[in-house]
């Protein structure tokens, strides 16, 4: 079997790289352009040089892995472990992912395997398996873009408690960066139009305000709430106005100026609507 040096080289330098991109994105690590390209040049370098040493199987299961916490400990930025700890199982997790994958394939069309030497790599083709780690990266990628826009909105969905002219009522809030209200100064959240009609029934409204949706503009009255309570912490004369809640997960829209010092996306949210608000 002829193996040429230059065409491994390259293939694992490429997968490498892929493979630790994915792992930083996945643990939401800072990439640094020059520190991934130095860690995949290793990692090139590395498959070259490992099969010239015959080792025992769990000797050579230490080496790999000891040689790919190298690769992480290289790419990685950050000095805190725990950044080290998930770079380092999500980029051990893609490379069994992705090899499993390969196998299946590899399996799937009766490519040769030789026992201890692995699969014949003259006869898969170096676009196949670029391809193939190309369409892997692609689906990681929007999967893990879908794994943390959901858990970033399961973050900002929160128990409230509501009490107002002698009536208490417990709803699910969300809040929303896109809630840009404000009525004489103070930020209003949006309540379904079933949860007015609980609480605010035989309440007056303080005033009016103009609402404008994608369907268009309407007005719509203001409500006055004494207390709301968000996960644990008591808010004072909350403004409250009618509108759609487009969700079955939540009846409130919950202004992201009371709800600001919860948790760092929410910040993130509050300064984006006051810049936008501001233009």
């Amino acid at each position: 079997m002829t193996v040429y040096v230059e065409y491994a080289f390259i293939e694992n330098l490429l997968l490498d790289g892929l493979l630790l991109y994915l792992a930083l994105k996945c643990a939401k690590t800072k990439i640094v352009p020059w520190r991934l390209i130095l860690s995949s040049l290793i990692g090139g370098a590395g498959a070259i040089v490992f099969p010239l040493f015959s080792l025992p199987a769990a000797l050579s299961l230490l080496v790999k892995i000891f040689f790919g916490l190298l690769l992480v400990l290289i790419a990685v930025r950050e000095r805190n472990i725990k950044a080290h700890l998930v770079t380092a199982v999500s980029f051990f997790g893609m490379t069994f992912a992705f090899g499993g994958l390969l196998l299946g394939v590899y399996a799937c069309f009766g490519i040769s395997y030789l026992p201890g030497e692995g699969y014949v790599i003259e006869s898969v083709p170096v676009t196949f398996v670029l391809c193939s780690a190309a369409i892997f990266t692609i689906v990681c990628v929007r999967l893990f873009k879908g794994f943390y826009r959901y858990r970033r909105r399961r973050q900002n969905l929160l128990d409230c408690k509501l009490c107002s002219g002698g009536k208490e009522l417990t709803l699910r809030g969300y809040a929303d960066s896109g809630n840009r209200l404000y009525f004489r100064g103070s930020p209003v959240c949006v309540i379904s139009a079933i949860g007015a009609l609980a609480l605010f029934r035989a309440e007056e409204p303080v005033g009016r305000m103009t609402i404008s949706t994608v369907s268009g503009s309407r007005e719509s009255p203001v409500f006055s709430c004494e207390r709301m309570t968000i996960e644990g912490v008591e808010k004072q004369n909350i403004l409250f106005t009618v509108g759609e809640v487009p969700s079955k997960e939540h009846s409130l829209i919950i202004h992201t100026a009371l709800v600001e010092d919860r948790h760092e996306d929410i910040k993130f949210f509050k300064r984006m609507a006051e810049e936008t608000r501001g233009e």
